[in-house]
């Protein structure tokens, strides 16, 4: 069964529970990586705290609303953060597949809502549906259509459970069965970025026949929909919001980005900001402001 695991990290007391993150049960470490559960229902929030910041990320993701709704925003996260969204454009269906993201994605929420979104790992979903993630790359499908017919029994009993603790039994309950055939015999210790792009390297030079780099790369590829080179940028950039997080939480003197950068692989401070803003939207300085004071950086705060 998942267990949750919650912030220890004081943010501002006037700022909305960021909610809950449920870890997988140890044999689908390697399938799912969190699953974020947000709930919101009696909060009286603004348009522009009804946002939501999220990341680039590798990750796959299937989401269920039980409540209220979602729209996905035009804007760019820095214009968003103003409460400035342009055009926005609703969701394909009640439940939604969302590819691996290449750049950072703002939603906005019309009013309190109930959600669930389940973080799968891109070579998982790949095994046990036959997506081709690389089609996925950017985007936001109706679960119910592009899933195998056998999901979607799953899809409604998750819909339908009373809490979240059983419809993340439920999940599970479903995946366990699938994945027992295609689990690695050696599941990560870690679930960082990093370790699943170590470890899906290591994967692709001893599964087949071919070890020369363009062959590694191509299944790579295939597997994760990205190429190598883009999921060690990932990787790295968690590394150093990780990092910043836990410095955040020892001392209240301003941190040293040059020093973060060269602990964690840039080059330099200016390539750690750069990054950062590809895969965020905001300078390293102005997320660490958002996160500490803005409602709508919560899946920041929660993964934290």
């Amino acid at each position: 069964m998942a267990s949750p695991s919650t912030n220890t990290i004081a943010f501002d007391p006037a700022l909305w529970p960021s909610g809950t993150l449920w870890q997988p049960r140890a044999s689908l470490s390697a399938c799912v990586r969190a699953s974020m559960v947000r709930n919101t229902l009696g909060a009286d929030h603004t348009d522009a705290q009804r946002v939501n910041h999220f990341p680039a990320s590798p990750m796959c993701s299937l989401s269920w609303w039980f409540s209220g709704s979602s729209q996905c925003l035009n804007s760019p996260p820095a214009v968003a953060a103003e409460g400035v969204f342009g055009e926005t454009m609703p969701m394909p269906g009640r439940w939604v597949l969302c590819g691996p993201q290449t750049r950072p994605v703002s939603t906005w929420c019309p009013g309190p809502v109930h959600s669930m979104m389940v973080l799968v790992m891109p070579d998982a979903l790949h095994a046990l549906t036959g997506l081709q993630v690389s089609d996925l790359i950017d985007q936001f499908f109706d679960a119910s259509t592009i899933l195998p017919p056998d999901w979607l029994p799953m899809l409604q009993q998750v819909q339908d459970a009373p809490d979240d603790a059983q419809r993340l039994q439920a999940l599970e309950e479903f995946l366990e069965p699938r994945w027992q055939r295609y689990r690695p015999s050696q599941p990560l210790v870690q679930q960082r970025y990093s370790d699943w792009v170590a470890h899906l390297a290591l994967r692709a030079a001893v599964s087949a026949p071919g070890r020369s780099l363009r062959q590694l790369e191509r299944r790579i590829k295939q597997w994760s929909g990205l190429p190598l080179r883009e999921l060690r940028v990932m990787g790295r950039s968690e590394e150093a919001f990780l990092m910043t997080a836990a410095l955040a939480t020892q001392t209240t003197a301003k941190l040293d980005w040059a020093q973060i950068a060269v602990d964690t692989g840039y080059s330099d401070q200016s390539h750690l900001i750069r990054t950062t803003r590809r895969i965020t939207g905001f300078t390293p300085d102005a997320l660490g402001k958002g996160i500490q004071q803005q409602e709508s950086f919560w899946a920041y705060r929660l993964w934290m």
